[in-house]
Parts: structure tokens; C-alpha cells; sequence
């Protein structure tokens, strides 16, 4: 508990910090872009809320610096070291406006080959016949394991939509990971995994429910790969994870990035193309939203209460993994399912065939 202690503290300082110097640095550090398709904030807001939790994570793993455990302190140490060209890739767009995502995705694949190599967190086996195979092959389970990693960052900055809604879901996520981790005792993936814990909560404090700061590229990257990388080192270290905990865990923003690509494919879009059609910007639009009432008060409820029904989404998939982490095709299913109910769920409220259950 000192970890998440520490961790949290660390962050909610930073942040009120960061907060009560606004005027300062909002010049730069500020979202100005009022009217793009996935903006729904009315006011300029900081959206350097990744520092808040890089600041809680080193905090959080260097409180465990004496700790006689040093195979755990290293674990977050070296994974620290590894996130850095992700996070720092991310939180230059949040600067400047002007990395673009082939370049953060690169960066976050650097972070996957930096940790490969000083972790050995490679994905040599994913439980899929004629895949493992492949993965038998060094060059092959290298650019693999740099390409997942890569995606699953972009696929949490691909959700980090509305407030509370990135970042509660990776609560839920690190939840999940600590506690297969203190099942199998693997206590550097725990530690880390109460690291980030405590950091969100910290920075959870300041966007939920008003949005007083974002979690920015580089908020979304980092928390995205150090997920990615927990999730590797828990299925290598300890045979007894099936590879199917981590899919199923991160199957909601992983699918939503999946969909996304097929949805713009579909309209011949680019697949890189933001649009305001993701399933968060839906349920906010056809499910939540009062059209007739623009106070910005209003606006922001409506933001935070859209998260809810995002976050109830992700428990569909983090529940049954943490009750099956062991059971390969009990979590092949449950996938299966996850991904067939957000397919139902997205083209009911496209089609206007709202569960009245889900109406307000």
C-alpha cells in the first residue's frame, strides 16, 4: 500500500502544481482546439496530465528503493527507462502540435524493443496454432512484439475521449494485472502495477468529473505501454497465465481500435482520420446529450456520465478475465462475446434501436 500511497500523493501534488500555474504555461500546455470533431470541452485545459502520472509512477517505484525485494524495484526501474521515448514522443505532440502519429507509434515500439531487451518481454507464444510457430523466430517475435505493443498504446489514447474514461478503464485493467500478479507472486509485476495504480488515482482526482486536465498523448502512451509491458512480463514469467488475460483485459479499447480501422476503411477513409463516430462520441451524442442545452456546466455532466457507461462496457471484460485467468478457452470466449455485444451495441445506437435499459 506505501507504493499506491506514494504514488497517488506524488501525483495530486504535481497536478495541483500544474493547475494552480495554468495561466503560466496554458500558452503552450493548453488545449486551444475548441472545435474539433472529438473535442467536447468548452475551456482551455492542460493536457499534460501524463507528467502527473510519470511523476506518481517514479514515485511510487522509488519508495521501494530499500526494499529487500530487488528483483521487484528493478522491474520498475528498467521499465521507467523503457517508457520514455513513448512518453516523451507523446507529450511533444502535447507541446507542439506537431508529432505525428506514425512518429509516436515508432517511439512506442522503440519503448517495446528497450524493454524487450532489458527485460527479455518478448512475445514468443500467443496460444494461436501457426502463429506460435512464427514466433519462434527472433526477427519475427521482435517486430511482433513491438508492433502490439505499439498498438495497444495508441489503442488508450484512441479511447481517451471523455473525462475519467481512459483512465478509470486503466484502473480497471492494472487491477486486474495486480491481482493475477500477487495470485502466481510475481512481485515486480505487482509493484508496477500499484505504481501506475496509485499515479491514475492521483490524476483521476483532478479529471473526474470536471476535466480540470487532460491526460494528453503522452498520459495515454505511457499508461498504454506500461499496461502493454505488465501484461507480457505476466504471461512469460508465469506459464500458468493463459496468453488470453491480456487480450481479454484490454479487449475494449483493442477492438475499439479495430473497428475504428474498419469503420474508415468501410467509408474510405484514412484509418489514421480522426472522426466523432467512435462509441464513447455515440452513446455521448444519441444516448446522453441534451442537444437543446449548451450551459457548459451541463455539457460537462454529461461528459462524465458518458464515461460511466464506457467503464461498465470494460467490466464486461476484466471481470471474467480476472475469474478465468487460467482457462485459455473460457477467455477465447469471452473475447468472442465482448467483441460481439460492442458490434451489437454500436450499430443498435447508429440504427436508433436503443435498449430502453440503456436510456436515461
Amino acid at each position: 500500500m506505501l507504493t499506491i500511497f506514494s504514488a497517488f500523493i506524488i501525483s495530486l501534488v504535481v497536478g495541483f502544481f500544474v493547475l494552480h500555474h495554468q495561466e503560466t504555461h496554458q500558452s503552450f500546455t493548453g488545449d486551444n482546439d475548441l472545435t474539433g470533431v472529438q473535442k467536447f470541452h468548452t475551456t482551455v485545459v492542460p493536457r499534460i496530465g501524463g507528467i502527473l502520472v510519470l511523476m506518481g509512477i517514479i514515485a511510487g517505484i522509488l519508495i521501494r528503493y530499500f526494499s529487500p525485494d530487488v528483483g521487484a524495484f528493478n522491474v520498475g526501474k528498467l521499465l521507467i527507462v523503457s517508457a520514455m521515448p513513448a512518453f516523451l514522443g507523446g507529450l511533444a505532440e502535447d507541446l507542439t502540435k506537431k508529432v505525428g502519429v506514425k512518429m509516436r507509434l515508432f517511439l512506442t515500439a522503440l519503448s517495446a524493443g528497450v524493454a524487450g531487451f532489458l527485460l527479455d518481454a518478448w512475445l514468443t507464444d500467443i496460444q494461436v496454432v501457426g502463429v506460435d510457430f512464427l514466433l519462434t523466430i527472433p526477427i519475427i517475435y521482435v517486430a511482433f512484439t513491438c508492433f502490439a505493443v505499439a498498438g495497444v498504446a495508441n489503442s488508450f489514447n484512441l479511447i481517451d475521449g471523455f473525462n475519467g474514461l481512459a483512465s478509470v478503464v486503466s484502473l480497471m485493467i492494472l487491477l486486474a494485472i495486480a491481482y493475477v500478479a500477487f495470485q502466481v507472486r510475481d512481485y515486480g509485476i505487482l509493484l508496477s502495477s500499484f505504481a501506475a495504480i496509485g499515479a491514475i488515482a492521483g490524476f483521476v482526482f483532478w479529471n473526474y468529473p470536471k476535466g480540470a486536465i487532460f491526460l494528453g498523448d503522452g498520459g495515454a502512451y505511457l499508461i498504454g505501454f506500461w499496461i502493454a509491458e505488465l501484461c507480457i512480463l505476466l504471461v512469460t514469467r508465469n506459464s500458468a497465465v493463459s496468453k488470453w488475460f491480456p487480450m481479454l483485459i484490454c479487449i475494449y479499447p483493442i477492438f475499439e481500435t479495430i473497428f475504428t480501422i474498419y469503420r474508415r476503411l468501410v467509408k474510405r477513409l484514412h484509418p489514421g482520420m480522426p472522426d466523432a463516430n467512435h462509441l464513447h462520441q455515440m452513446i455521448f451524442r444519441r444516448i446522453v446529450s441534451d442537444p437543446s442545452n449548451n450551459d457548459a456546466d451541463q455539457l460537462a455532466k454529461e461528459n462524465s456520465i458518458t464515461s460511466a457507461y464506457l467503464w461498465f462496457l470494460a467490466c464486461l471484460s476484466v471481470i471474467p478475465a480476472i475469474l478465468f485467468w487460467q482457462y485459455k478457452w473460457i477467455l477465447q470466449l469471452s473475447t468472442a462475446l465482448f467483441c460481439t455485444a460492442y458490434i451489437w451495441l454500436y450499430w443498435a445506437i447508429v440504427r436508433f434501436k436503443i435498449p430502453a435499459w440503456l436510456s436515461r
